[in-house]
């Protein structure tokens, strides 16, 4: 056996120095996003450009976890390398045909870990695609089910920037959490000089499971229940069914990522982006609504006690409970109530800012009965609805005056 050459050697060492890179941890909420859907073992599909990095974020994932990567690019493989090969036995009539499942199944099963990466999705043909269900919803290849220490995550491009791209079929699109995966310019060039970020698992408070789960289950459901068109709605371009859309599966997936998300305490950017990878943008949106609804105060409450009224600090969660308020007024208009709501209203205007006292009010003073009183309170919210009202005329003039301008 001949001797290795020295310059090889030397750039063995070249290469290993440059391979060489630490970890440091790192607020992103794209690694977020990812880990809390793999620790809540769901399917995760990264959607991005060719380039951006999934593939390295998979493979600091993998190694932060501790868990063996398996990489399976799925365009390359035929659809029997999924459902498995058929093996003829000794008494098939009796016993069947057994589908041999592949190695690289094999290999995760006796790990019984594993992170298994399915790269290149978006290129398999829809014959592999249609293999893959199986495996992604049941977790089985041929006659071999994975274990539950396995996590299955994809990656795609999409068909703009894939070679030779498919739009993934609805069934399989549906069973996976779609996340948008960009390339962050300060990681990239902290990467490039050896220090990339740390993927770390959620920590998940064991104090508020009961309660994540309650939530969830509240605030999905609770929208459900007044959406029943959101329960399953397929889209109806190509492009739109091979993303993220609501169906029962989805909801499932959408409720144990808001519980997860709940024990972990994560941002809302993060939550968003979950809910949204999940049932779409649209009902992801109206679930984050829903969810900031179910936390504001009861109007019945509010107009009990005017006086010690706490508001909510966001404007549009602010404007959602005075709405509510003269509502609840509408539906049962009394003296007592509406004073109150006037009062409330005022309280408002106090504690913030007065144009969202505008549209309430207005309409509020609409409900007067003949016999009822102005209550001073009006008085002490005119000059601040005059004046918000002056102040959008202006700047509505303004605007106006500038695009004459142009």
């Amino acid at each position: 056996m001949s001797a290795s050459s020295p310059q090889l050697d030397v750039a063995n060492g070249l290469l290993a120095l440059l391979g060489a890179t630490t970890t440091e941890p790192r607020t992103d909420t794209q690694l977020s996003a990812l880990t809390l859907t793999v620790a809540a073992d769901l399917p995760v599909l990264l959607w991005g450009a060719p380039g951006i990095g999934k593939t390295a974020a998979l493979n600091h994932l993998a190694e932060t976890l501790d868990l063996p990567l398996t990489t399976v690019v799925a365009s390359v493989h035929e659809p029997s390398d999924f459902s498995g090969l058929p093996i003829v036995g000794d008494d098939p009539a009796t016993q069947g045909v057994p589908m041999a499942p592949p190695d690289w199944a094999v290999r995760l099963v006796r790990a019984g870990r594993g992170l298994l990466f399915l790269d290149e999705l978006s290129t398999a043909p829809p014959a592999v695609q249609a293999a893959l269900l199986r495996l992604v919803l049941e977790r089985r290849v041929g006659a071999l089910r994975l274990p539950p220490g396995v996590r299955i995550v994809a990656a795609a491009n999409p068909r703009s920037s894939a070679a030779e791209g498919w739009e993934l079929s609805p069934p399989l699109a549906n069973r996976f959490v779609h996340l948008q995966w960009t390339h962050d310019h300060e990681v990239v060039v902290r990467g490039l000089g050896g220090t990339w970020p740390r993927p770390a698992l959620p920590r998940l408070d064991p104090d508020l499971l009961p309660e994540a789960v309650a939530f969830a289950r509240r605030a999905v459901c609770g929208l459900l229940s007044v959406r029943p068109d959101l329960v399953h709605r397929l889209p109806t371009t190509d492009a739109a069914r091979g993303g993220p859309w609501p169906s029962p599966r989805s909801w499932e997936m959408a409720l144990r990522l808001t519980a997860f998300a709940t024990a972990a305490g994560v941002s809302r950017e993060v939550l968003s982006i979950l809910v949204r990878g999940t049932v779409g943008d649209g009902p992801g949106l109206e679930l984050l609504a829903s969810m900031d609804r179910m936390d504001l105060p009861d109007p019945e409450d509010l107009l009990a006690d005017p006086a010690a009224a706490t508001l909510p600090e966001r404007g549009d969660l602010r404007q959602a409970v005075l709405d509510a308020v003269v509502a609840a007024v509408r539906n049962r208009p009394e003296r007592s109530r509406w004073d109150a709501a006037w009062v409330l209203l005022a309280r408002a205007v106090e504690t913030g800012a007065p144009d969202l006292v505008v549209v309430p009010a207005t309409t509020l003073a609409t409900l007067r009965r003949e016999d009822w009183d102005v209550p001073a309170t009006i008085e002490r919210l005119a000059g601040a609805v005059s004046l918000s009202r002056r102040a959008d005329a202006a700047a509505t003039r303004i605007a106006a005056a500038a695009g004459a301008g142009r």
